[in-house]
């Protein structure tokens, strides 16, 4: 069985962690709507990307009642 040669400092220890932790998600408000949606996504509410309208509103409306 492997047993460590040595103890690991916790400046080691924590410098191994550093990049363990969890970015927060960024949010942008949609031109379209103003809600809030994650950047290069389709927004939610209205169904539009950028400038146009790439899902429609009642495809997005039949989905959440089937549900």
């Amino acid at each position: 069985m492997a047993v460590p040669k040595s103890k690991i400092t916790p400046s080691r220890r924590g410098m191994r962690r550093s990049h363990d932790s969890l970015a927060a998600s960024s949010y942008h408000e949609c031109p379209n709507c103003g809600e809030t949606k994650r950047p290069h996504h389709v927004c939610g509410s209205c169904g539009f990307y950028g400038d146009r309208e790439v899902v429609s509103q009642k495809v997005v409306l039949e989905t959440q009642e089937a549900e």
